[in-house]
């Protein structure tokens, strides 16, 4: 066995969840200790793996290139953000050409404005144009982590679906319609292990 930190499991997330994960956490007191987003829907996330339409691309910076993506998959928009410790990202939004399908594995990030709402956004470590086939098995596959989390959502001792119950409310109904409506666009009885609605 290697004493090598491996990396945490990219998660697969619907924007309209992932949008709502304004708390994070960590595990430990150590400073580097790894930075958590508390899905809604009762799970940690180090790191997501998305998928959509990349439909616009932007250079925000001031006195360096800072680029900003949007990723919309069937429930919302990833708002992604990449710069200069992100250099392969930020030159794959550079040269993006939009609309394309992307998929992205990052980690999510949140900032609090001055008004006190809070923004959740994804750091990419990776973008890669994908086709629309991968896309929709990713939609198809991320249907399933979501019904699954929220089929675990009431179990006694899920540490994080208690959390996320304390953080966010017991109502998780609109994942849920997030999933049917996300699997709409999809014959889904051609649709490999479809959740059932």
């Amino acid at each position: 066995m290697s004493n090598a930190p491996t990396r945490e499991v990219a998660r697969r997330v619907f924007a309209s969840e992932f949008n709502d994960a304004e708390f994070t956490f960590k595990e430990s007191d150590d400073e580097r200790a790894p930075l958590y987003a508390l899905l809604p829907t009762g799970e940690s996330a180090n790191r997501v793996f998305v998928a959509g339409t990349l439909t616009e691309t932007e250079d925000i910076g001031d006195d360096s290139e800072y680029w900003r993506g949007r990723v919309v998959d069937p429930t919302g928009t990833f708002f992604v953000y990449a710069g200069q410790y992100q250099p392969d990202a930020a030159s794959a939004l550079r040269d993006a050409e939009t609309p394309q399908y992307v998929s992205v594995v990052g980690k999510p990030r949140t900032f609090e404005t001055d008004d006190g709402s809070v923004n959740v956004s994804l750091r990419p470590e990776s973008i890669t144009e994908v086709d629309e086939a991968t896309r929709d098995r990713w939609v198809v596959e991320t249907a399933e982590r979501t019904m699954e989390r929220l089929e675990a959502f009431d179990e006694e001792g899920n540490e994080y679906a208690e959390r996320a119950r304390a953080e966010y409310g017991e109502d998780v109904s609109a994942y849920r319609r997030a999933v049917l409506e996300a699997l709409e666009d999809f014959d889904v009885a051609d649709a490999p292990d479809a959740p059932d609605a």
